[in-house]
């Protein structure tokens, strides 16, 4: 595939076949009914992922909202990953970010009626969702990157995978970035690559669908990235906001699991762009902001502009003292997920008819 982003550690193949050994039990341990799970009677959605890093679970729950929100009082359920907080925690639109994470607080800003919670225990967290909090009404959950997380049985189970990182060509940990062996795929009932270049060729679809070897009562979908209109973090800056055309020059600011298709797609538009990366959720300390101020400084060209994603926005807003240029020239890139090969219906067709399933998935 071309693009491929996968480096296997091949040095690493005797760790990695341990590892596997120990997820393999402890799945036998569910499959056997040893270790139990619980259905609830509401519809649960599992969104996540076979693999350590972004496939775009967030974008991907927001394009569930979207297709869900006119028939269920949705619920979104996520751990909360680096928030400062512990247990069960039901968010507000004046929720601090650092008390529920920067995803979680991504999608309560973006939907304020969405309900949002966090809570490692994700029995726990939907038991309260059900039980403590009746007068919401939720009768709908969207799980958040709880693959892995079994001790819930959902009803509708949708795995992710990378199109430049496709599961089918990983490894296990640590030579690769499976969590678990290549098998646990079935149990999805929805396969969807992501991040795929909107030209993707149609003989790569068909590789793509060979290479995953999916069961016969899976539903594969290909998505990609569409972006809005760039909007400045900071609204107290004056003078018009500026427009991306192909002589402004670029400083891309991230703090996700694997931008390279966001560069990707913004070499679109222009070439004058230089990354500035940092690892998935991460705080910025003043070096960083340091690092920022200098890069943004090194720029060349007369037009200039840091674009940053929604999931920073949502750290670089706790940030004190950046420089007032900064904050003017600081923009943010809106993203929203679109299903390839105008299966947008169908995709959403299918998912209603998962969701209203008698039964829960195995």
């Amino acid at each position: 595939m071309e693009n491929n982003h996968i480096h296997i550690n091949h040095w690493l193949r005797p760790l990695s076949w341990l590892y596997g050994l120990g997820v393999g039990v402890r799945n036998w341990l569910f499959d056997a009914d040893i270790l139990k799970q619980k259905a609830f009677d509401c519809p649960v959605v599992n969104v996540g992922n076979l693999t350590v890093g972004g496939t775009g679970k967030t974008p991907h729950i927001e394009l569930l909202i979207r297709m869900l929100k006119a028939d269920y009082r949705v619920a979104v359920l996520s751990r909360g990953y680096k928030r400062k907080s512990s247990g069960y925690l039901l968010a507000d639109v004046n929720t601090p970010m650092q008390a529920i994470g920067d995803e979680p607080w991504q999608m309560k800003k973006k939907f304020p009626d969405v309900i949002v919670a966090v809570d490692a225990n994700r029995q726990r967290g939907i038991a309260h969702l059900l039980d403590d909090e009746p007068q919401l009404g939720v009768n709908l959950v969207l799980l958040d990157d709880a693959y892995q997380h079994r001790y819930v049985r959902p009803r509708v189970n949708i795995l992710l995978t990378d199109y430049h990182r496709l599961i089918s060509e990983d490894r296990l940990l640590p030579a690769g970035r499976l969590r678990e062996p290549i098998h646990a795929k079935n149990r999805a009932d929805i396969v969807i690559v992501t991040k795929c270049p909107h030209d993707i060729r149609p003989i790569n679809y068909r590789v793509i669908q060979s290479s995953l070897n999916l069961k016969p009562f899976q539903h594969l979908f290909f998505s990609t990235f569409r972006y809005g209109t760039p909007y400045r973090l900071f609204n107290e800056t004056s003078g018009a906001e500026e427009q991306l055309t192909s002589d402004t020059h670029i400083l891309l600011l991230t703090g996700i699991a694997s931008p390279q298709q966001m560069m990707f797609d913004l070499h679109r538009i222009t070439r004058h762009i230089t990354p500035l990366f940092f690892p998935d959720h991460h705080e910025f300390s003043r070096r960083d902001i340091n690092q920022l101020e200098q890069s943004f400084a090194d720029l060349h060209g007369s037009k200039r502009l840091i674009i940053t994603t929604e999931k920073d926005a949502a750290r670089l807003l706790l940030v004190q003292n950046l420089s007032p240029i900064v904050r003017r020239h600081l923009y943010v890139l809106p993203i929203e997920v679109e299903i390839l090969r105008d299966q947008q219906e169908v995709f959403r067709q299918t998912l209603q008819k998962l969701i209203h399933t008698s039964e829960a998935t195995k």
